[in-house]
């Protein structure tokens, strides 16, 4: 039998503490069951061609049995699949994992336990709470808050490790509380519970024995959170770093491309948001391309090259390859980039930029070339639909100019729903904004971010009120208007 059972922790909710092993036996996996807890983003590292099966439990009910689960296992190995069982947290840690491995064990099907790194640990640090100290906790105990449903009565342990991590207690808090004072602990030993820790939702709510079930029911915090009890709690204050990011509270909707994306939701979530990708345009091909091989044959009449987008400089060079082209074909040619990031793109095929103008739109680009261009040839491969602005002024500087398409950008297939709790919008050119909200409405009180003037034009044009506008016209350069923004203005209410 060459099928196999991977039996994988996910982390506890940000997917860069996922594991590299974990990463490497997901992505040839033939099957994958995988819970509610399992990060969206980890969840696009599946392989297209993986069946993939939803098996966790959302609001209190199980979507399959456990029993029906360890079947699975066994019943896919043993048709020769590589099955990825793909957990929250650790599997060995209250994560059920140990059943589902004495399944395999049990049927001959050989198994493989990846580790991942578990709530208890992770999201006490990303509070501010170490679980161990040299100076107050010399040890730590985990422990579950919650009884198996076919157990009379709630016994909650109370192990003497300075630091206690209880999982899945929340709705039995109360009784942690009792226990803990019962057996010899303090009214005022502090005490945390951390919610949807590690994730930028993240939730902390602080006290002692004496009051945090008061102020739980107060804040109104609901599961999945650990309770953290011990001296350690102290260090929140000293040692928080996660919440303090500058962005840490606001979620953040970007609309991009989704190949294009990730650049934006990097430096968005490096901050702190929470960031929510729902693509608005997708690129595509053409179905035609004689326009753009005519011009790549014909390369030596021209004095220009120009680029307005990353897109258009991809798009050109896989057409200037598959024409069989190379770097001596471009010989004489000044090369012009709207922006860095077409820069930088161009670069990566070798070829440097020439010209590039001090702001990053249209009419700052035209102001790049010379005032007087009679006879001068210039070639702009591009979106099939675009503005005219550069061509036009181009030609009436007496330049002849080719705009050839080289791609086109469509409307995202995917359904738009926008989740309420979107606080900014970002759009990074007028096709996202035409598009996106040709299908879509943002909620009330969603404030909006663009890249530059002309997508702020846009905006307005859909009657929507410009919030923030970047004054470099880059993917930084909105990033950091988006930090001025909310550095200006109330941020949600601090949980601690």
């Amino acid at each position: 039998m060459s099928g196999f059972v991977y039996i994988i922790g996910a982390g506890p909710g940000d997917p860069g503490l996922l594991t590299l092993r974990a990463a490497e036996v997901i992505s040839r996996a033939d099957i994958i069951l995988f819970d509610q807890l399992v990060d969206p983003r980890i969840r696009e590292l599946f392989p297209e061609t993986a069946e993939q099966y939803f098996v966790g439990k959302q609001g209190g009910t199980h979507y399959v049995t456990q029993d029906r689960i360890l079947d699975m296992l066994v019943e896919e190995a043993q048709k020769d699949k590589q099955v990825v069982r793909l957990k929250g947290g650790d599997p060995y840690v209250f994560g059920r994992g140990g059943e589902e491995a004495e399944a395999c064990a049990e049927a001959g099907v050989p198994f493989e336990v990846v580790p991942g790194v578990t709530a208890g640990v992770a999201a006490a640090a990303y509070a501010g709470m170490p679980v161990t100290h040299r100076d107050a906790s010399a040890g730590l105990a985990l422990i579950t808050g919650h009884r198996r449903d076919d157990k009379e009565g709630l016994e909650i342990p109370t192990p003497q490790a300075d630091t206690l991590v209880y999982y899945m207690g929340v709705k039995n808090l109360p009784a942690v509380v009792k226990a803990l004072l019962d057996s010899g602990r303090k009214e005022t030993t502090p005490v945390a519970l951390v919610r949807q820790g590690t994730t930028p939702w993240q939730e902390t709510v602080s006290g002692t024995l004496a009051d945090i079930a008061e102020k739980v029911e107060k804040h109104g915090l609901k599961p999945p959170a650990i309770i953290i009890v011990g001296e350690i709690v102290r260090y929140r204050e000293k040692l928080r770093w996660y919440d303090k990011r500058p962005l840490f509270g606001w979620t953040i909707l970007i609309t991009r491309p989704r190949h294009q994306a990730a650049e934006l939701r990097q430096r968005l979530e490096e901050k702190g948001a929470g960031v929510v990708s729902i693509p608005a345009i997708e690129i595509q091909g053409l179905a035609d391309y004689t326009e753009l091989d005519r011009a790549i044959s014909s390369l030596a009449d021209y004095d220009y090259l120009v680029f307005t987008s990353v897109n258009g400089v991809d798009a050109f060079f896989r057409r200037f390859f598959e024409n069989g082209k190379d770097a001596r074909d471009l010989s004489g040619l000044t090369t012009v980039c709207i922006g860095p990031r077409t820069a930088r793109q161009l670069g990566r095929f070798s070829v440097n930029c020439d010209i590039m103008p001090d702001k990053f739109v249209a009419e700052s680009l035209l102001e790049a070339f010379p005032h007087q261009m009679d006879g001068k040839k210039v070639l702009v491969p591009r979106a099939l639909e675009a503005r005219e602005i550069l061509p036009e002024g181009l030609r009436e500087r007496g330049a002849r100019v080719d705009v050839v398409p080289a791609y086109r950008t469509v409307e995202a297939e995917d359904v738009i729903e926008v989740p309420d709790h979107v606080d900014i919008a970002v759009f990074t050119s007028s096709s996202t904004v035409d598009h996106f909200l040709k299908r879509a409405t943002l909620p009330a009180g969603c404030r909006t971010a663009c890249i530059g003037p002309v997508t702020a034009e846009t905006i307005r044009e859909h009657g929507l009120k410009v919030d923030i506008e970047a004054g470099e016209h880059t993917i930084p350069g909105v990033v950091q208007a988006i930090a001025d923004y909310v550095n200006d203005h109330k941020k949600p209410e601090d949980n601690s």
